[in-house]
């Protein structure tokens, strides 16, 4: 690929997967949700809207269809009325503006009053292996109420009004993967079009944000009579769906390493692809600087209250003018011209300026990395069984080879094991506790692999050289997690966060971050080192727009 020119190696573990450097992700052209347009757009789907049952209170269901080449999936949307004192993007909720299932086929009239019994109870309904996911949404009520009161006036929103929120309705959770009695994740991963992680829900969100528009377009009609309108292409172009999500998202990382391993693996390989190039054509130049425009214009109006956040977007702004400002004196004609350009980075940017550079440099480089979203998945049961057999030397060297980075937390500091992750009684949601002050202690989930990894490496020195894993496990039972996940995850170096997340000083919203990157987020906006609101699909086509 690059003749006599060197190919530029991946990134460093010990740099990539540091809490820090995960919680400057930016989304790019390998996020599940471009993967799942670039489908849509080369295979041709084709949407429509079958059935429009809502009422003048904006109160009803609704089906949206979308035929791929083999298969088709129908969003079954209800519209509820709720009032004002039971919006709740809290996980207690019991009650939202919108619910949804995403159903495998087309729902007839029985399928459909079935999911109107259940859908609306959300975690206390039940759906069946003909549905793929189960979610839920609340409108941003101010944005929403200004959008239809415009229309109805037979007048487009105010741009000012769009951009400061960015979505009309927000969803508060998208559930799949056998939740609630969905089909199980292994009944659809040989399908080509879900073969990619999380297609089920990105499909889901985009087929949503359709019916926020629809839904608030109808209510104008309503009010609005003849003199209603409908929102001009590009004003609607600018909302996304809103998203609120917290802790139960963070644990995921953790317990699927090699998931994450095949995602960083894949943003890792396509940087450094395009560092290897040997030299910059001319429409990879131009397809950078479009996507260094939109990405100053989108920072523009990305706001934040929050004081973490605030000072990652002032790093951001001036990143990216530093980096247009670096463009006039960078030689575009040297030999590998992008790793000069990412050398560059590395010296003079933030982390959160050289995690969005990374994006800028994939984005136009379709034809030399898009073949990479073939291998986000993970087989997962790969090497679950222990090779007892092993000896202790040979398992002593994987273990410094792979996990020499614990050893750089001090465990017998309280400060490093002051929190504990434990799965709520009631709602059966991830939470943190702090290990010194909360009760609840024996619920802990093994989610500190650093910790784990200290605890067998001492039991590891008191114990004789020579012998078996299956000897030493015989007298260590409670390593046999930490053992198998070692020896499972060999060879695979972006497995593990190389940090310490049972820390006093850890931020839950680093690893947020990551996964939510890597999904396509937009406008991540913590409103805690717990919670985050974000937005998906903005400024992408919609549906309707792909088919015609």
């Amino acid at each position: 690929m690059t003749g006599t020119l060197p190919a530029v190696p991946l990134r460093d573990p010990d740099e990539v997967m540091r809490l820090s450097r995960m919680g400057s992700a930016h989304p790019m052209r390998l996020s599940f949700l471009h993967v799942l347009l670039r489908r849509i757009a080369s295979e041709g789907w084709r949407f429509d809207r079958p059935l429009w049952q809502i009422d003048d209170r904006g109160v009803g269901r609704a089906v949206y269809r979308a035929r791929g080449p083999e298969r088709t999936y129908c969003l079954v949307a209800f519209a509820h009325d709720l009032p004002d004192e039971m919006r709740s993007d809290r996980v207690i909720a019991t009650a939202w503006d919108a619910t949804f299932a995403l159903v495998d086929g087309e729902p007839t009239l029985a399928d459909l009053d079935r999911l109107e019994a259940n859908v609306p109870l959300q975690e206390a309904g039940r759906i069946s292996a003909r549905e793929l996911s189960l979610s839920r949404a609340n409108r941003s009520v101010r944005l929403f109420a200004h959008v239809v009161d415009r229309l109805a006036e037979g007048r487009q929103p105010d741009l000012a009004e769009i951009d400061a929120v960015g979505y009309l309705m927000r969803t508060t959770a998208v559930y799949g993967s056998g939740k609630f009695g969905a089909a199980d994740r292994e009944d659809i991963a040989d399908r080509p079009e879900l073969k990619a992680p999380f297609q089920v829900e990105m499909l889901s969100v985009w087929l949503t944000r359709a019916f926020t528009v629809d839904i608030a377009e109808h209510l104008a009609r309503v009010k609005g009579g003849a003199a209603a309108v409908r929102m001009e292409p590009g004003l609607r172009r600018r909302l996304g769906v809103g998203n609120s999500t917290g802790l139960g998202m963070a644990p995921f990382l953790v317990r699927h390493p090699r998931l994450l391993n095949a995602w960083m693996t894949g943003r890792e390989t396509a940087l450094a692809r395009v560092r290897s190039l040997p030299a910059a054509d001319p429409a990879s130049l131009a397809g950078f600087r479009r996507a260094l425009d939109a990405a100053r214009e989108n920072a523009r109006h990305w706001q934040s209250a929050h004081p973490a956040q605030v000072t990652k977007l002032a790093d951001l702004g001036a990143d990216l003018a530093a980096i247009e400002a670096h463009l006039a004196t960078w030689d575009s004609t040297q030999p590998q011209p992008w790793d000069a350009l990412w050398r560059w980075g590395a010296g003079h940017l933030s982390e959160e300026g050289q995690e969005a550079l990374l994006s800028l440099m994939i984005e136009p480089q379709g034809a030399l990395v898009d073949d990479l979203a073939r291998a986000l998945d993970a087989d997962e049961a790969t090497g679950f069984a222990i090779d007892t057999a092993m000896s202790l030397d040979q398992f002593r060297a994987i273990l410094a080879r792979d996990y020499g980075w614990a050893g750089g937390f001090d465990f017998t500091d309280p400060a490093q094991s002051a929190r504990f992750w434990y799965v709520s009684e009631d709602k059966l949601e991830p939470r943190l506790g702090d290990r010194r002050a909360e009760a609840g202690q024996e619920r802990e989930q093994p989610l500190g692999i650093a910790m784990a990894v200290a605890g067998l490496s001492a039991a590891l020195s008191d114990w004789p050289g020579a012998g078996t894993l299956a000897a030493f496990l015989r007298g260590h039972a409670c390593h046999r997690h930490t053992v198998r996940r070692v020896l499972m995850l060999q060879g695979l170096p972006y497995a593990e966060i190389r940090d310490n997340v049972l820390a006093a000083g850890m931020l839950p919203i680093d690893i947020l971050r990551c996964k939510l990157a890597f999904f396509g987020a937009t406008r991540f906006d913590p409103r805690s080192d717990r919670w985050v609101r974000i937005s998906l699909f903005q400024g992408l086509p919609y549906p309707d727009e792909v088919s015609a």
